[in-house]
């Protein structure tokens, strides 16, 4: 079994680096020039940066490998077995308003995630984790939590805007979600609220995204004891392609399963 330690290092210590450049940004988010990709998705000079930053101390150690980020156009490397999915800050609306925001990159081998580090600047939280080998955060393990009780469970999830697939009835759903459990979190990064369900902040999470934006923290969940699917239950092949994913506690899972049973059902093809 190949050993992903070092790996892993290179990550938090790039991780760490671009967390220290975006902060610089962060301190002045008032002053910030931002860019419109599209409706409710933002861009600003800190996530170029960013990008750059960690593309070029990854690629001067693994020349070979591809890489997919989310400002810049994908490379192909001649070893195609391995690819980076960073995402240099996932949750821009929070970073250009002075929320927090998560500085994402997972190494993919094949269609699998094998290790991840998700760092949180302002917070100085250092997620990572290596496939099989648990989830810790600033080196101390994680795991879900154990609530089952329904009126205390406290679910994550992002407000859809109309240009998703699964917007259609979306607010009524949240309405079902909403009215049994103790509440629901918008914390504006899909990888941080991953995080969060890892370390049992939230019981669970729900949302339509992309995998760039969520393959660490799908890796966290599931390495803390979580479970991750797509909105019906179906594994990976979907939920990769689909962005529609829940990662849960056991309890958390089956009650958000049943409550976006009815949601339209968006397929790979879609």
């Amino acid at each position: 079994m190949q050993s992903y330690d070092a790996v892993l290092a290179d990550m938090v210590a790039v991780a760490r680096q671009a967390g220290e450049l975006t902060l610089g940004y962060f301190k002045r988010f008032r002053d910030l020039e931002i860019g419109i990709k599209g409706p409710a998705d933002f861009v600003s000079e800190a996530d170029m940066e960013s990008e750059k930053l960690i593309r070029k101390f990854l690629f001067e150690r693994y020349p070979n490998w591809s890489f997919t980020g989310e400002e810049f156009a994908p490379v192909t490397g001649t070893d195609p077995e391995y690819r980076w999915l960073v995402d240099p800050i996932d949750g821009t609306t929070n970073f250009i308003n002075g929320m927090h925001y998560t500085i994402s990159i997972a190494l993919r081998r094949g269609n699998e995630t094998v290790c991840g580090a998700l760092y949180n600047p302002v917070s100085d939280e250092m997620f990572t984790a290596i496939k099989g080998e648990g989830a810790f955060m600033n080196g101390e393990p994680l795991k879900v939590s154990e609530q089952s009780d329904i009126g205390l469970m406290n679910v994550g999830t992002g407000l859809a805007t109309s240009r998703l697939f699964t917007f259609p009835g979306f607010y009524q759903r949240l309405e079902q979600i909403r009215d049994p459990i103790s509440s629901v979190r918008i914390v504006g990064s899909s990888a941080n609220s991953c995080a969060y369900v890892a370390l049992g902040r939230l019981t669970g999470y729900y949302e339509e995204s992309g995998l760039v934006d969520w393959a660490v923290g799908v890796l966290l969940v599931q390495e803390a004891g979580g479970i991750v699917t797509d909105w019906w239950g179906r594994g990976p092949e979907f939920y990769e392609k689909t962005g529609c994913v829940i990662v849960a506690n056991k309890a958390t899972h089956a009650y958000l399963i049943d409550k976006l049973k009815d949601a339209p059902r968006k397929d790979p093809a879609d």
